[in-house]
């Protein structure tokens, strides 16, 4: 199973982001985690479409922006996320906007499509939305809304999606795991079936972030 690492800009020096970018693009990261908070559906304030904008200028073509919206109702802003340059783009399935419309409105612009649940969400609620218009589950494994919060072990509900995706011929389903990954928690979520990992203070304070994203992928 390919193995993707997405590096949680969350926890680099935003101060100088662009340096960041380009470290993150030396050192083998497949994507780009951007978590953007609205201060009301999780308690915190983060970033938004202007970053974004200027993010999109220093990314290569090879590195991909994943949007995790952390936001009331993101179907009001898919349009403008996309037009901003991401790749990707996850909302919450506890958010405000209907799924089903959501999902619709973000395959109608360029990117590909994510739906997470957080912690205390049973993995079968996102089981009506599996199909070929949904590439990726990210199931939270803190509480959404701050890095650098310990691992909650998520490998059972994980186990659940993956099973019943393979039962239903989305064999290619993504599942993206978000909190407190490191070395020691990458192997718990890859052997439930989770493929993309997101890592923040784990790559981003690591001596090498190469050999730290060699061990998430091994």
């Amino acid at each position: 199973m390919t193995r993707l690492v997405s590096a949680s800009i969350l926890s680099a020096d935003l101060l100088n982001l662009e340096s960041e970018i380009k470290k993150i693009q030396e050192n083998n990261v497949d994507m780009i985690h951007f978590d953007v908070m609205d201060g009301v559906f999780v308690p915190n304030i983060s970033y938004g479409i202007p970053v974004l904008q200027q993010l999109n200028r220093v990314v290569d073509k090879y590195t991909e922006i994943d949007v995790h919206l952390m936001i009331t109702d993101p179907l009001k802003y898919i349009e403008a996320f996309d037009k901003a340059g991401a790749d990707h783009i996850t909302f919450h399935l506890e958010s405000a906007s209907n799924p089903a419309e959501t999902i619709k409105a973000i395959t109608q612009t360029e990117c590909t499509a994510g739906i997470a649940i957080k912690p205390g969400t049973p993995a079968e609620e996102v089981f009506p939305y599996i199909d070929d218009n949904l590439t990726m589950v990210l199931v939270m494994t803190v509480e959404p809304g701050f890095g650098g919060q310990s691992f909650m072990d998520m490998s059972g509900k994980i186990q659940k999606i993956r099973n019943y995706a393979n039962e239903h011929g989305f064999n290619n389903l993504l599942i993206e795991v978000d909190g407190g990954i490191d070395d020691k928690t990458a192997p718990i979520v890859k052997n439930a079936g989770a493929n993309v990992l997101v890592s923040g203070s784990y790559l981003f304070q690591a001596e090498n972030m190469a050999d730290a994203v060699g061990k998430l992928k091994a």
